[in-house]
């Protein structure tokens, strides 16, 4: 089972940017889709970003279309997402995950990395 690591995560000003690293280990991403996941302070986990396996095809969240590029290099082993014009609504912690085709949900996942935007 592959593990997965954020980092990348701080502390924005509205309107800036940051950029959230995915490293794995144990397995190549290469046979997963991955997927980006945040919560919010007192809120559900929310889906944000997901890409295929070799990257050719990406979804985004309404909120977030526009503004975050999900992005991986397999030969890497990384997932990253981009993100512009930070809202203060974009505030929580973002978690990696994986999955594979077969399955259904997300089972794979990191501890997360916390992203704080302040107006």
């Amino acid at each position: 089972q592959v593990q997965l690591l954020e980092s990348g995560g701080g502390v924005v000003q509205a309107g800036g940017s940051l950029r959230l690293s995915c490293a794995a280990s144990g397995r190549t991403l290469g046979s997963y889709v991955m997927a980006w996941f945040r919560q919010a302070p007192r809120k559900e986990r929310e889906f944000v970003a997901t890409i295929t396996q070799s990257g050719g095809s990406t979804s985004y969240a309404d909120s977030v279309k526009g503004r975050f590029t999900i992005s991986r290099d397999n030969a890497k082993n990384t997932v990253d997402l981009q993100m512009n014009t930070l809202k203060p609504e974009d505030t929580a912690v973002y978690y990696c995950t994986a999955r594979r085709i077969t399955d259904t949900q997300f089972v794979i996942w990191g501890q997360g990395t916390q992203v704080t935007v302040s107006s």
